[in-house]
């Protein structure tokens, strides 16, 4: 047994299937098959049936890739540990982030991260909240940066950079010529939203919900970019985040106003698992970051 032969475990309980499972460790569909056979002889149990098309793990099986799960997250964090604890700012780094951060946020620090740490290797991964703090708790990412919810309150989290909401209503809305915008004033508005499983669905609502606001219930977007568009089709009105909005504020159908009193705002943090040696990486990395988004947000 070996440390490659858990990998392989747990990727066939990842993919449920044996060609993806082999493509994900890069290696051929019979070596694959073959190592878990040979892994079954030598645990003296069986871990799958093969009497169905389809890849089901017995009970000893599940079990055994529990605890192949710990192995390699100890591996990883051996290997952490090995690295100078972090000081050396090189090699991979497999960073996360919510699709409504990463695509505004990074071509703004890429650029700074390259030029501070040209050794660096990032691996940039997009995915929601659930799917990325269930990603870091199995080692598969190093880190994450989105907005600080609940789930997250587990991790070690370090805060970047405070994100205001904006308003966003159509041309021919009767706030399209206003500077800013009272929350209060939402009162009795419908407003679009995105759909479940966002986390800034629940804070953008949770904004609404105080100043009397609900949801148009008749339509949830899947990205920024298509409640953008409903909002520019004067289908409703919308908040989104400040660095999805355009330097100006009329655009493409669309009108840009500042909410105010209180201003919605999201706090943006770069989160890691408690314990990991790699903590003086992380804080380089979060340094960086609020440096680089101070121009732009409300850099902590």
């Amino acid at each position: 047994m070996n440390i490659r032969d858990l990998e392989y475990l747990v990727a066939l309980s990842e993919h449920q299937h044996f060609r993806k499972a082999a493509e994900a460790c890069f290696v051929s569909q019979p070596t694959l098959s073959g190592q878990i056979r040979k892994l079954e002889d030598e645990l003296g149990v069986v871990l799958l049936e093969r009497t169905s098309r389809k890849v089901l793990f017995t009970d000893a099986g599940m079990s055994l890739v529990k605890q192949a799960q710990k192995i390699l997250m100890e591996v990883k964090v051996l290997t952490e540990m090995a690295s100078q604890q972090g000081e050396d700012m090189s090699g991979p780094l497999h960073i996360g982030f919510i699709p409504t951060v990463g695509p505004y946020l990074l071509p703004h620090i890429v650029p700074a991260l390259k030029q501070a740490f040209p050794e660096l290797e990032l691996f940039l991964h997009e995915a929601q909240t659930h799917q990325l703090v269930q990603q870091l708790e199995e080692g598969k990412l190093d880190c994450l940066i989105l907005a600080s919810v609940r789930e997250t309150e587990h991790f070690k989290e370090i805060p970047l950079y405070h994100e205001p909401m904006i308003l966003a209503v159509p041309e021919s809305h009767r706030w399209a010529d206003e500077a800013e915008i009272p929350m209060p004033k939402l009162q009795g508005e419908t407003l679009l939203m995105l759909a479940d499983g966002h986390c800034l669905r629940d804070q953008a609502m949770g904004f609404c919900f105080a100043a009397g606001a609900h949801e148009d219930l008749r339509f949830r977007a899947t990205s920024l970019e298509t409640l953008r568009n409903m909002v520019a089709a004067e289908t409703g009105i919308t908040l989104l985040p400040k660095l999805s909005v355009p330097d100006t504020l009329r655009r493409d159908g669309v009108v840009y106003i500042k909410a105010v009193d209180p201003e919605p705002q999201r706090l943006i943090t770069l989160d890691y698992r408690p314990g990991s040696p790699l903590r003086a990486r992380y804080e380089k990395l979060a340094s960086i970051i609020s440096e680089t988004m101070s121009a732009h947000c409300n850099a902590v």
